[in-house]
């Protein structure tokens, strides 16, 4: 067609690297959004949290990740992380550029993450937290069965798109 040799396009090429290319795409979506869902509502919590000794440190990490391009910290890390690091870790030395790019991802979008937890947190009205306080519920408690399942709702789409957004910069890790 066209003159064009399509010889070099085999099934085993497309077996080999696009399809390991892709499941470690899809393996590294999954893993970096559930890591970055945890530690983003740790950075979310401790930025509403009001004290001081923890909101300055989180808005710090927030801010300082939401201004620096993904490749930058994807290189960063992987360049300036020592390889005692990667040792440390089972099976590390062999796959320093899959777990660097792990590790990276989560960091990353935990800050993205956290700024969805916090908005999502701060959706809910002051009646629902108060309501809670009446029942004499803990901090804590009040989190974890009033507030965080009705915020959760209010950021699934949110969620959805920030995934979305980070299968499509699984493809920097190339770099």
């Amino acid at each position: 067609m066209f003159g064009l040799d399509w010889s070099f396009l085999s099934w085993d090429i497309i077996s080999k690297f696009v399809m390991k290319g892709l499941i470690f795409s899809v393996e590294l979506t999954v893993i970096a959004t559930i890591g970055g869902i945890l530690l983003g509502t740790l950075l979310a919590l401790m930025r509403l949290s009001g004290v001081k000794v923890l909101t300055l440190p989180a808005t710090f990490y927030v801010n300082g990740m939401r201004s620096v391009p993904l490749v930058m910290v994807i290189l960063w890390f992987y360049l300036l992380m020592p390889a005692a690091f990667f040792d440390m870790i089972p099976g590390g030395a062999n796959n320093r550029s899959e777990i660097s790019a792990i590790i990276t991802f989560i960091a990353f979008e935990a800050a993205y993450f956290s700024e969805i937890m916090r908005a999502g947190i701060q959706s809910i009205s002051r009646g629902q937290v108060n309501a809670g306080r009446a029942l004499g519920m803990t901090y804590a408690q009040n989190m974890r069965l009033i507030v965080l399942p009705q915020a959760f709702r209010n950021m699934v789409p949110i969620l959805l798109t920030q995934t979305i957004i980070l299968f499509q910069d699984t493809s920097l890790v190339y770099a």
